[in-house]
């Protein structure tokens, strides 16, 4: 059985810092892409940023320079550092795994306010 299970998420003042993790189990890890998704409230879900098997990184616009995704295959989890974070990040961010078939967390609330 697959688990992808998120956490590091809550309130945060802009300006301020959070590391997401993601953790899976029941896939072989190092072979998925994984990703981090974010769904703000009336909102899409969109595509935050994105890590090979082979640790190659992208970044959607809007958070280059401030998130940075990477991965420890050593303990099945994929990372989300943000730092300088606005109130436009806030959202519930879920983390996806990739290979031939996807996967899904059950997502973690970010709220970026003062």
């Amino acid at each position: 059985q697959v688990q992808l299970v998120e956490s590091g998420g809550g309130l945060v003042q802009p300006g301020g810092s959070l590391r997401l993790s993601c953790t899976a189990s029941g896939i072989i890890f190092t072979i998925y892409t994984m990703d981090w998704y974010r769904q703000a409230p009336g909102k899409q879900r969109e595509l935050v940023a994105t890590i090979t098997r082979s640790h190659s990184t992208n970044y959607v616009d809007s958070v280059k320079g401030r998130f940075t995704i990477s991965r420890d295959n050593t303990k099945n989890t994929v990372y989300l550092q943000m730092n300088s974070l606005k109130p436009e990040d806030t959202a519930v961010y879920y983390c996806r795994a990739v290979y031939l078939s996807a996967h899904w967390g059950q997502g973690t609330q970010v709220t970026v306010s003062s």
